[in-house]
């Protein structure tokens, strides 16, 4: 498989980042990239303990024990199809990297493993070709996979923190098969290809145990069925309120609403901004605090929260999200989490749910804070009940964090001021992403969010029983102390936490 020429994020200009002037390199701490760690067999690379890292500046960086074997060096070169520098490492944390690197799982049963070899052989085996893209994604901690069909190949895309970086490309030749492989292992009808299917694959790591979730959907396009692989792994069991980006007002703000008995807290945003995160994280912080009795309904189930009664919606129709609503408020719950207010009749419900009550979380897709008092009220929710039962609402984003071993400090110009909104920064220090091996040469590592709070006061609950304009909404709450999305972003540039470009490109104006 050859790999994809994408466009690539512009990276700083700058020296490139030189492990072996540099006291604090941990291999340990290293990102790895699967486009270069997989074009070696994994029996090779263990055997003779070299491990390519990544690429930087048109050099590949191969971590070894033995700088000095020129032999390993032809061998790797050779693999690679590209010239590679080698680091000279220590054998425990390099042995470590390999294990982490060339991790063996199973699909579907936990017996059985998959093998990451990429010899010659392999390149036209579809059930080789798909471990290698699973194995590749869990390596580059990536969301999703996309496999893209079109007139001259199979395309394979991996989004890694929201941006989709080109993986390789499978011979159109085999692209029947690697699909039909995917679909077997995701229980869906290898015979039917004209009309959109849904899945679910289950790996199991043979080191740890440790299970991973993949929901896998096809659609059937021009040039063959195109699928979608979403890794559900990870959950939020490492997660925190404070590690979500919340600074200390907003956090306050989130602590205060989750603790009231009662009322709603809903999150907004676009698709992929975070909410379902935090909401998890939410609820496990309520779980571990107080306890009480936890009823979820999602579609579909995403991460399991130890203590909560999940119920997935399933596409028969037979639990929709009003239907199973209805039902669990028998169930005596203390907190409710509904995955996304749709329509009025799901909006009713959970406004009749809060003010009976019950502490009620849920997602919907508005821009800012504000926009969620008019969209329930689009929804046919009478604005009074809004006013009574409404506790906060969160807008949401993403954005990527700069690598903290690379970036590179600057000043804020006048243009980008301007783009702020905030003629006041202009000369004010910024930091841009540069490209290291911590970072897999990308300048950034992760992401963190952008959040703005809407407290629903007496003042402001006023104004959503008057049937007030958001935008006088939006004043009043930020007169009162609130801040705005951009607000937030403004302090993550401040702090190095992130780049001029990631909050423009993340924060738009009304």
């Amino acid at each position: 498989m050859n790999a994809v020429a994408l466009p690539q994020p512009q990276l700083a200009s700058g020296p490139v980042f030189d492990p072996a002037l540099d006291p604090t390199f941990d291999l340990d701490l290293v990102s790895i990239d699967p486009k270069w760690a997989l074009k070696v067999p994994a029996a090779y690379a263990v055997r003779k303990h070299i491990l390519p890292l990544c690429k930087i500046d048109q050099t590949v960086y191969v971590a070894c024990l033995n700088v000095r074997d020129i032999q390993i060096k032809k061998t790797v070169e050779k693999y690679l199809g590209h010239s590679c520098s080698l680091i000279e490492v220590e054998r425990d944390p390099l042995e470590r990297a390999l294990k982490r690197t060339y991790d063996k799982f199973s699909l579907g049963e936990p017996t059985g493993t998959i093998q990451t070899s990429t010899a010659a052989d392999d390149r036209e085996n579809p059930v080789a070709i798909c471990d290698e893209l699973i194995q590749a994604a869990v390596l580059r901690n990536a969301s999703d996979i996309h496999l893209v069909p079109n007139e001259q190949c199979l395309m394979v895309q991996l989004r890694v923190d929201g941006i989709l970086e080109g993986y390789c490309e499978i011979p159109k030749l085999i692209q029947p098969l690697v699909v039909s492989r995917l679909k077997v292992l995701a229980g869906m009808d290898i015979a039917e290809k004209r009309a959109a299917q849904d899945g679910r694959i289950t790996a199991f790591y043979a080191s740890s145990g440790r299970k991973l979730e993949i929901r896998a959907a096809s659609l059937p396009t021009r040039f063959g069925e195109r699928i979608t692989l979403r890794l559900l792994a990870g959950g939020s069991a490492n997660l925190s309120l404070q590690s979500l980006g919340m600074r200390e007002q907003d956090l306050h703000a989130f602590r205060s609403a989750t603790s009231r008995p009662h009322g709603l807290v809903l999150l907004t945003g676009p698709t992929g901004s975070g909410k379902s995160t935090t909401l998890y994280v939410a609820i496990e912080h309520l779980l571990k605090t107080s306890g009480g009795n936890v009823i979820t309904i999602e579609d579909p189930v995403e991460y399991e929260i130890r203590g909560a009664s999940q119920v997935e919606v399933d596409s028969a129709d037979k639990v929709n999200f009003s239907k199973a609503l209805r039902s669990i408020l028998r169930h005596d719950p203390d907190v409710v989490m509904i995955g996304e207010i749709r329509d009025h009749e799901t909006a009713d419900t959970a406004i009749k749910a809060a003010m009976t009550g019950h502490l009620v979380f849920s997602t919907l897709h508005t821009n800012t804070s504000a926009g969620v008092v008019t969209r329930l009220i689009d929804m046919g929710v009478e604005p009074f009940l809004v006013a009574a039962t409404l506790r906060l609402s969160v807008a949401q984003r993403l954005v990527r964090k700069l690598c903290p071993t690379c970036r590179k400090e600057r000043t804020i110009t006048q243009e980008e001021s301007l783009l702020l909104h905030r003629p006041e920064l202009r000369g004010m220090p910024t930091f841009d992403p540069v490209g290291c091996l911590k970072c897999a040469g990308k300048g950034y590592a992760g992401r963190i969010g952008l959040f703005e709070m809407l407290e629903n006061n007496a003042e402001i609950a006023d104004l959503i029983a008057g049937s007030v304009n958001e935008s006088i909404i939006a004043e009043s709450s930020k007169r009162l102390g609130g801040s705005a999305l951009i607000d937030d972003g403004i302090a993550k540039i401040l702090d190095a936490t992130s780049s001029v470009a990631e909050i423009v490109s993340a924060v738009s104006w009304g």
